[in-house]
């Protein structure tokens, strides 16, 4: 079944974000993960809080998905980011969908 990452992050130190960018997506992709979007236009519909940057990325599975976030390969990709940000990660099933 097909999961979605879906990602906001505020950036506190952006000393991180370019060679995140840049190195971020082969890792993603050697995980047949890819980008539905990655953006900072962003509207808030409802709640309080807008991040600074969201992101969604489709998966095959879920266990791609776990696969490319506890990877060698994204582990420093992921430190810097945690350094630098503070991020919300949320792992969602594509279920009960119309397309």
């Amino acid at each position: 079944m097909k999961h979605l990452l879906i990602v906001e992050t505020n950036i506190t130190n952006p000393s991180w974000v370019q060679e995140y960018l840049v190195k971020v997506t082969p890792v993603l992709a050697k995980f047949s993960g890819k980008y539905l979007t990655r953006t900072s236009s962003i509207e808030i519909l409802e709640g309080e809080e807008k991040p600074q940057y969201s992101l969604v990325a489709e998966f095959p599975t879920k266990e791609d998905a776990i696969a490319f976030h506890s990877s060698e390969e994204y582990a420093p990709l992921k430190a810097a980011r945690q350094s630098g940000s503070v991020s919300k990660f949320l792992l969602v099933p594509v279920e009960n969908g119309t397309a």
